[in-house]
């Protein structure tokens, strides 16, 4: 479910760039009507983008909070990063973020770290 918003980022970005394509070759034939239907066309794509991107990083936002109000975190070692499935298991409702993720550029994240309600 998380990735509804992105892979409709992408369609929708992907028929925007087929549009920036069209309209060089509706500027040379001097085809006013298509060219400005083309051009409406291209500011609703760029407006459905924005709100999408913006509906994206709101769940980000929230889904960060939720994290950051957990009351304990640390940073994930290299050992227990390799054998990450026995650390979940040990340690019931662990949340690891990555800080190459979406989620871990919004919260800032140096390092791999783990976010849960107990110590681990």
């Amino acid at each position: 479910m998380k990735e509804l918003e992105k892979n409709e980022i992408k369609r929708l970005s992907d028929q925007l760039d087929a549009l920036n394509r069209k309209e060089p070759l509706l500027l040379e034939s001097g085809d006013i009507e298509k060219l400005g239907a083309l051009l409406k066309e291209k500011e609703t794509l760029v407006i459905e983008i924005e709100r999408l991107r913006n509906q994206r990083v709101e769940k980000l936002s929230v889904e960060a909070q939720k994290l950051q109000k957990l009351p304990f975190s640390r940073e994930i070692t290299k050992k227990e990063q390799a054998n990450l499935g026995a650390l979940k298991k040990s340690a019931r409702g662990l949340v690891v973020v990555h800080p190459m993720t979406a989620l871990g550029r919004e919260m800032d994240l140096k390092v791999m770290t783990g976010f849960a309600k107990n110590a681990f």
